[in-house]
């Protein structure tokens, strides 16, 4: 079992409690059957984007594919959306907040600049630029680090400066895959 998996029934439990918390303190609040509507009015509202965003989802996915250009951005950027959009359509304020937050622009870009990374680290780097298309890399100047196979008894090795230490376009290939 993966490491992150067994706190699921403990994040799902907490999330029920939250939820239930912040339904009792809005019900005091604005009374019990207004937080009734305005849970229901969010889910109703969640169910209506959640059709929205999978259907530009899908569009922006077949375009992209059809023009031969990465369907990376198009795939997070409708992962997110389906995924705010899911959190609004599920009973409950906390994930009605988070759902619509993921859903303003700003926040849904940082949310998928951090998918995208996630995905990158899971996938190797030939499946990453297939999905996402050229990646940048930052190359920092200083010692280099060299790999096991090139220490030797008299120490480092020293760096091989390419291009008089220019960038340089290149692709990144990852040995053995």
């Amino acid at each position: 079992m993966r490491r992150g998996l067994r706190f699921v029934p403990v994040v799902a439990l907490l999330a029920v409690l939250a939820e239930l918390a912040v339904f009792v303190g809005v019900g005091r609040l604005v009374g019990f059957g207004s937080a009734v509507l305005l849970v229901f009015a969010a889910s109703l509202l969640g169910l209506v984007l959640l059709r929205r965003e999978g259907m530009r989802a899908w569009r922006r996915f077949r375009a992209a594919a059809q023009a031969g250009q990465p369907p990376g951005p198009q795939v997070t950027d409708g992962l997110v959306g389906l995924l705010g959009a899911l959190l609004l359509a599920v009973p409950g304020l906390v994930s009605a907040v988070v759902g619509a937050l993921l859903l303003v622009p700003p926040v849904r870009r940082l949310t998928r600049a951090g998918v995208r990374r996630a995905a990158e680290r899971r996938v190797s780097s030939m499946v990453a630029g297939d999905l996402f298309g050229p990646r940048v890399v930052r190359v920092r100047r200083g010692a280099a680090q060299p790999t096991s196979s090139e220490q030797s008894p008299a120490g480092p090795a020293e760096p091989t400066v390419v291009d008089g230490g220019r960038a340089i376009e290149g692709e990144i290939v990852e040995p053995g895959r």
